[in-house]
């Protein structure tokens, strides 16, 4: 496995090392998902790399690889969970004005009901 980069101060890593309790929903060697504590809709997932990047920018800077290892596993993700062909909403907020209030990459996952239009 690749060498990771961990943030001792932040929420996510300690949840990737288990010292904060989850409802993990899927793990591999380099993805965490689990379910959101604040759910937007009947399905909300939160997938985390286990390279901690503050925002998508920096990860596409330092390893690109991690989205498309984030992509796989919520590809691996819905078709589990049989949302697939209905479809879901994937969302990373990026920074304060953007939403971001945890700065490790992470994608939100959204399903189980019909999403508005932006």
């Amino acid at each position: 496995m690749e060498n990771l980069h961990h943030d001792d101060n932040c929420i996510f890593c300690k949840i990737i090392k288990g010292e904060i309790p989850s409802q993990k929903v899927l793990e591999n060697e380099h993805i965490y998902a689990f379910k959101d504590i604040t759910p937007a809709a009947p399905i909300h997932v939160l997938f985390v790399h286990r390279n901690h990047c503050k925002n998508i920018n920096e990860m596409v800077e330092k390893n690109p690889q991690n989205i498309i290892d984030v992509f796989k596993a919520i590809k691996e993700f819905s078709e589990k969970e049989g949302i697939d062909q209905s479809g879901f909403r994937v969302i990373s907020n990026i920074g304060v004005d953007g939403g971001q209030t945890v700065f490790h990459t992470h994608f939100h996952l959204l399903a189980g009901k019909k999403m508005r239009n932006l």
